[in-house]
């Protein structure tokens, strides 16, 4: 079975490596970008199977990037699993509005994150 590649999307450097850490020790592709542009531009050079989102993020939020890949036909059946400090109920709906597929809050357990990441990829096999 070929490694599923996922797209980490996160701003702060040090969460950035530590999840790619994560997740390249459980055997998966990681194409990591600091900013909702980058995503935007990696999802049409990459084969990307599922994508980690933060929220809070420079110039693009979260919430608009997991839009714009949503309405995009040639991803919107890609996960999206937002990963984010923002827990409100009202953070939380707008995740549901502009169509995250989950909602993880920070500070994570690495092991709720992988058994999400899972999941997903599960699903979508």
């Amino acid at each position: 079975m070929p490694k599923r590649t996922i797209l980490v999307v996160e701003d702060e450097e040090s969460l950035l490596k530590l999840e790619s850490i994560l997740l390249t020790s459980k055997g998966y592709e990681v194409v990591g970008v600091p900013h909702g542009m980058a995503a935007l531009e990696a999802l049409k050079k990459e084969k990307i199977d599922l994508v980690l989102l933060d929220i809070m993020l420079p110039e693009m939020d979260g919430f608009e990037v997991c839009r714009q890949i949503k309405q995009n036909p040639a991803t919107r059946k890609l996960p999206v699993i937002m990963l984010t400090a923002k827990k409100s109920h009202e953070d939380m709906a707008r995740g549901d509005e502009v169509g995250a597929d989950w909602y993880v809050t920070k500070p994570f357990k690495s092991a709720k994150v992988i058994e999400t990441i899972e999941r997903f990829l599960q699903e979508s096999s």
